[in-house]
This record gives C-alpha cells, structure tokens and sequence, in this order.
C-alpha cells in the first residue's frame, strides 16, 4: 500500500509542475532582426526637422533596404560627401548614390539650376523623410539645396 500511495503523490506532484510553469514559456519566440534595433536606435537619438522636406511619397514600404547601405548611400551622392566634405561637389544638376541595397537619385527642381546640398542638410533631410516612410523606397523633394530652388531625390533598391 505504500508503494501506491508514493506513486499517487509521484503523480501528482509532477501534474502541479506542469501548472505552476511560468506564462511566458507558453508563448511562441519571437525573433527581431538586429537592423530593427539599428532603426529604432537611430531614429530616437536624432532630431527630425520635418520642414526639411515635402512631397514624401512612399513608393514601396515592402522594399528591401538595409538600413546601413542606405546610411552609406546618403554620404555617396555627388561622388562622396563623407568625412571632412560639407557640400555637394562639382555642383551637377542630377547626381546618385549607391551601395547595396540602396540607390538615391537626385535632380535639382528647377531647369539650369545646380545641386550644392549641404552634407547637414542632406542628411536632415532624409530624416525627415525616413519619419514618413519608416520602410521601403520612397521619393519627396528637399527643401533649397540647389542654386535656385529644391532638390528632388527617389530611394530605391536597385
């Protein structure tokens, strides 16, 4: 009779472990990938001027653009701006960036007009328009940075 009673409480006592296991290890695994942190991080620690920029268009939120080739791809216009380089050189009417994944494309707005986009505002720029288009390619026009009027750009994934 012992060995019965042993068993019932063996039995019981193992059924209350399967109740009393955290919620949380019911739950399925979600995995993120290390980009999205890299976004989140990069968006949170900068200021976004949002007049920097207008006519944001998203073209494609579901096309691939790795966050750091289109970071690189930003300093590649007007054949590299990086480092101590603070405006576009050469001063050209349309001029691209590309690395990797990410392909920009830029045009000054008005006919005759020269691209001399500031490194700053470039960038502040397409702050501004990664807020609106949080993914995927995207076009808008940013404000000044040409000898006379606005510079448009496209994003896309070549």
């Amino acid at each position: 009779m012992l060995s019965s009673t042993l068993l019932l409480q063996a039995v019981v006592g193992l059924a209350g472990l399967g109740v009393a296991a955290p919620y949380y290890h019911m739950q399925p695994r979600v995995v993120v990938p290390q980009t999205y942190y890299e976004v989140i991080n990069a968006r949170v620690s900068s200021v976004i001027d949002k007049t920097a920029v207008t006519d944001v268009k998203c073209i494609d939120s579901k096309a691939n653009i790795v966050f750091h080739d289109m970071n690189a791809a930003i300093l590649s216009i007007c054949g590299g701006i990086a480092g101590d380089i603070t405006h576009c050189r050469g001063r050209p009417e349309e001029t691209t960036g590309k690395v990797g994944s990410a392909l920009f494309k830029l045009k000054a707005g008005n006919p005759g007009a020269k691209i001399n986009i500031s490194k700053g505002h470039w960038e502040q720029c397409q702050r501004a328009a990664r807020d609106a288009c949080p993914t995927g390619s995207m076009s808008g026009t940013c404000i000044g940075g040409a000898t006379s009027g606005n510079v448009a750009f496209t994003l896309t994934n070549p």
